[in-house]
């Protein structure tokens, strides 16, 4: 028999900068390229690769809600899975953003990993995105490399990959790595998050900006021009309450949405569980609200994912 085992790589002197791991994103107006169906999954969409990662399912039909049965999805429960029933296509809509244009707001509910919390050994984050009627909207996995997620912690340059009940990739995020050794006020070590949707089509950007005593972001479109700003409080983690970061305007006379990350208690924070609550206008553009949702996951990454500690053996 062919032998198939491949041998191990040496580590890399620098974080990988995910060029093989996605479409680099255009820089265009455009809804992007039209997708067309062919034999399984549609074209562009990204099937991962670890079988169970996520539910392909095909949809019952009409306008029901999708029901799953137990141990089809990836995390073990003992009640079925609710899918938000799937919307009809919107005109200069990318394809799978149609469910954000029928909510104001949405949770992002990070899962809990007993291993990384035992071990210390950092696994890819996971979360599950649902709506009032705790019906899932999407799946949220991080596609990160062993090294990198270990080496770098919550500093680690990654891409999270957005997929809907029938496991299409919808909406990719990346964050590149960012040298921290710098001034913090240098730009070359502010953080940055490029949102895509469809995969490989630029929708925008999320920027971080220098400031004293708060956490602060910009939101671009894929021009990298400024359309919104989120404003953090000046003590980002709450202990025993919320953290509640605005999005206003430009000129900050208007609100336009809030990301809250819920106190959900010690037992929650210890063990890497967050909790996000997204608000934003129901008739927000559907870009900019997968904007916001993207602001969220830097939020994250930046404040709240804590490192779990290392085991050393005696």
């Amino acid at each position: 028999m062919e032998n198939q085992i491949k041998s191990p790589t040496a580590a890399p002197a620098a974080p990988p900068d995910y060029n093989s791991h996605f479409v680099p994103g255009k820089n265009t107006g455009s809804a992007g390229p039209a997708v067309t169906p062919s034999a399984g999954l549609s074209v562009g969409y990204y099937v991962p690769q670890q079988p169970g990662t996520t539910p392909l399912y095909q949809p019952t039909g009409g306008t029901h809600a999708i029901q799953y049965q137990p141990g089809k999805y990836p995390v073990t429960q003992h009640a079925p899975v609710m899918w938000m029933p799937g919307p009809a296509p919107i005109p200069n809509c990318p394809p799978g953003l149609e469910y954000l244009a029928q909510l104001d707001n949405i949770h992002v509910l990070q899962h809990f990993e007993p291993l990384e919390w035992m071990t210390g050994y950092e696994t890819n984050n996971r979360y599950d995105i649902k709506n009032n009627a705790d019906q899932m909207v999407y799946i949220v996995t991080e596609d990160t490399d062993d090294f990198t997620r270990n080496a770098y912690r919550n500093l680690r340059p990654f891409v999270l990959r957005v997929t809907d009940c029938l496991g299409r990739e919808i909406m990719t995020m990346q964050r590149p790595f960012r040298c921290t050794c710098c001034c913090f006020c240098c730009p070359c070590a502010r953080q940055e998050l490029e949102v895509q949707c469809p995969p490989g089509v630029t929708i925008g950007f999320v920027a971080e900006h220098w400031n004293l005593c708060r956490a602060t972001y910009s939101i671009q479109n894929q021009k990298k021009e400024n359309v919104m700003r989120v404003r953090g409080p000046c003590t980002t983690y709450g202990c025993g309450s919320d953290s509640v970061f605005e999005v206003n305007s430009l000129d900050g006379g208007s609100d336009i949405g809030s990301i809250i990350r819920k106190w959900n208690g010690f037992l929650s924070t210890m063990g890497n569980a967050d909790h996000f609550e997204i608000h934003f206008p129901m008739d927000l553009d559907v870009k900019m609200k997968a904007m916001i949702f993207g602001s969220c996951f830097l939020i994250d990454f930046m404040y709240f994912e804590s490192t779990p500690p290392r085991r050393s053996s005696l």
